[in-house]
């Protein structure tokens, strides 16, 4: 997967199409994460999905001539688009 992502990267590069990967920091609360990794518990230490929807959005809605090839975590997106407080998420 990162090897087409890095390609694709720069076969679109001059297009002003950009190819990321976006993962989480740490575990987010889904059903996968209930079922995998210990129940409502595991549910109560993971993050919410909207911090994945939120860093998703400030990848998407960026200059794709300036981000693309890289591989994000979600946390650095938002930190570097100003958020501070990850309480909410």
């Amino acid at each position: 997967m990162s090897i087409v992502a890095l390609g694709l990267a720069e076969e679109f590069r001059n297009a002003g199409i950009a190819c990321n990967g976006l993962w989480p920091a740490t575990t987010i609360a889904t059903a996968a994460v209930r079922y995998a990794f210990g129940g409502e518990s595991a549910l109560q230490r993971a993050r919410k999905p909207a911090i994945i929807a939120d860093a998703a959005h400030e990848v998407l809605c960026g200059d794709a001539r300036r981000i693309t090839g890289r591989f994000l975590l979600d946390e650095d997106v938002l930190r570097n688009a100003g958020v501070r407080a990850f309480d909410a998420y």
